[in-house]
């Protein structure tokens, strides 16, 4: 059976198992739609929380921003990790002893404010629309590659399943597709990397391969890369190269941003009771640790292997020659997402750094630059199992993994925009007398054009998965992160304060973002780059909702200063849900 075939019999019937899940699954309430009626099983939740928060970004671009730059983006791992702990301990309970449907929700009936909710709705819909144009960019990248279409109609088919899924089954459907999801997601990623790790390193698991020896040199594996890199003029790997304060900020803004993520924080209200929504934050990180102790490993054993595949001596003076290039570069050529050009006409292929200290010794051999001219880094981890040349069922198994990744956290995202629509602002402002059919079907209506939305703009992202999602992490951290934090833990807190520090949070990010947009990539490598002189105090737009959430908390409270005290009811409100006991929801004078 040739490999496209197997893709797509591994694609199509996990797609399959999706659309079944959703229609045995169907929503027929907006209690279901909207939170699953409150039944999911703890263990079950944590997975589809696993499932939810692990997008296209970890799966698809994670490893990839690890392999091309090394412990400077650690601070992905390190923010995405810690704020999901931030999430689950301070958080989430106090949310589900609250009850509400939705973020939105909870800040409307917290800050007893139209207005407020009104806010939360708007910073959700920035953060999410942004967040979900990251997922639609990893499903394309999948589908042109392993199906052998252009990205454009990846994203088309793509959306046609989410829809069916996600519009049918509501949060009900979501939960069981995205349990089946990680189960695809976790095994898809994790069997190559076992693979890579025994070819490399002789270890069975690739948490130890990477700090073991690497066969091949007799050297650790760490060090081995750290060699070839430097030897090219790339830095080296294990080194610190970025500002610290912008390493500083961008892993706090990723961290509280995580833990105002309004598509994982309403994963804990479809559980029955609030220790339930405990235990599924506890299971959840089990299910994410799977996955997250595995990407450093697959992030530095593909990189070492796409210099040996260039470099099959072992020496950076013997590049491999255009037309004897491994399988895997002429697959992925096809796709656009990765070009060669022969600048010096050797019929070589030359990979450097053309660093000042390099150029000597490239000038010397007759390289006139570096001639893999494109080598998008979200193709890393589903080139991975081509790389290292393994079995045909274990690249169809990736490909089926980056697109339940992808289309896991679209559909959660999704519902999170839906649910804003339909229950913030159609149900609670607009229409309060709308029946609960009318909801139901303003929800899928929502629903359905959302995902011709994330479409029309997964078409023509700005940046590749992980750094779109990132600016989607840094709204949500300027904007609802330090509202949900003064609601639950500033009984105190007025609306009025709320509704500033919301706005000037969320306005100073995108601001800030939009000055800089220009400054994002670096364009010859398409990384970040470490400063800019264009930047503000040298603080990357990527960073700046950790400055952004600081503006907001100090501006709530120098408003709370001049205004009164939330009334009284609201303060005792607050009181019962910070009681850490009793299943019941806490409800709104």
């Amino acid at each position: 059976m040739d490999q496209f075939t197997l893709n797509l019999l591994v694609v199509g019937a996990s797609f399959a198992l999706y659309i079944g899940i959703a229609i045995w699954a169907r929503a027929g309430t907006t209690s279901e739609f909207y939170a699953a009626n409150r039944g999911v099983h703890p263990v079950l939740n944590g997975m589809a929380t696993a499932a939810d928060w692990m997008s296209a970004a970890s799966f698809i671009s994670m490893a990839g921003l690890i392999a091309f730059v090394g412990y400077g983006n650690s601070t992905f791992l390190m923010g995405w990790t810690g704020g999901y702990v931030l999430l689950a301990m301070l958080l989430a309970p106090y949310l589900r002893k609250f009850g509400r449907f939705t973020v939105p929700d909870f800040i409307g009936d917290r800050f007893y404010s139209q207005t407020a909710r009104i806010v939360a709705v708007i910073s959700l819909l920035v953060m999410s629309i942004t967040y979900v144009i990251g997922q639609m960019t990893g499903a394309g990248v999948a589908f042109s590659r392993f199906l052998e279409v252009e990205s454009s109609t990846g994203l088309f088919i793509a959306s046609a399943v989410v829809f069916v899924y996600a519009v049918l089954g509501g949060m009900k459907g979501i939960t069981y597709t995205q349990v089946a999801q990680y189960i695809v997601l976790i095994i898809a990623y994790t069997i190559p990397a076992v693979f890579i790790s025994l070819q490399l390193t002789g270890q069975f698991l690739p948490q130890m391969g990477l700090f073991s020896t690497h066969t091949e040199s007799g050297l650790p594996l760490l060090a081995r890369l750290d060699q070839v890199l430097v030897e090219l003029g790339f830095r080296d790997y294990t080194g610190h190269h970025s500002s610290t304060l912008n390493m500083v900020l961008f892993t706090m803004s990723l961290m509280i941003g995580t833990a105002g993520l309004p598509h994982v924080i309403i994963r804990f209200f479809t559980v029955p009771k609030v220790s339930d929504a405990r235990a599924s934050a506890g299971w959840a990180l089990v299910f994410i640790a799977l996955l997250y102790t595995v990407a450093p490993a697959v992030g530095a054993m593909a990189r070492l292997n796409i210099i040996t595949t260039i470099y099959p001596e072992g020496t950076s003076e013997t590049p491999v020659s255009y037309e004897e290039r491994p399988e895997w570069m002429r697959n992925w050529e096809q796709t656009g997402l990765l070009a060669f050009e022969d600048k010096n006409d050797d019929g070589l292929i030359q990979y450097y750094n053309a660093t000042p200290e390099f150029e000597s010794v490239a000038e010397e051999r007759g390289w006139e630059g570096n001639e893999m001219v494109t080598f998008n880094q979200d193709i890393l981890v589903l080139a991975n199992p081509e790389i290292a040349n393994l079995p045909g069922w274990v690249i169809a198994l990736i490909a089926a993994g980056g697109l339940a990744a992808a289309l896991s956290t679209a559909a959660g995202l999704l519902l999170a925009i839906s649910s804003a629509v339909s229950h913030d602002l159609i149900k609670s402002v607009i229409n309060p007398g709308i029946s609960e059919k009318g909801e139901l079907m303003a929800a899928r209506i929502s629903m359905g054009l959302a995902i011709v939305l994330a479409t029309y703009l997964g078409l023509n992202p700005p940046g590749f998965a992980a750094q779109v999602v990132a600016l989607a992490f840094g709204l949500a951290a300027s904007s609802l992160f330090p509202a949900i934090m003064m609601g639950i833990f500033s009984k105190k807190m007025n609306a009025t304060g709320a509704i500033v520090g919301m706005l000037v949070g969320l306005g100073t990010t995108v601001l800030y973002i939009f000055t800089y947009l220009g400054w994002f990539f670096i364009p010859e490598t398409n990384m970040l780059p470490n400063n800019a002189d264009n930047w503000l105090l040298g603080i990357s737009p990527l960073s700046f909702g950790a400055v952004g959430a600081i503006l907001n908390f100090v501006a709530a409270y120098l408003v709370l200063k001049v205004t009164g005290e939330a009334p009284e009811e609201i303060q005792e409100l607050v009181e019962s849900i910070r009681v850490p006991r009793g299943a019941g929801s806490a409800q709104a004078h």
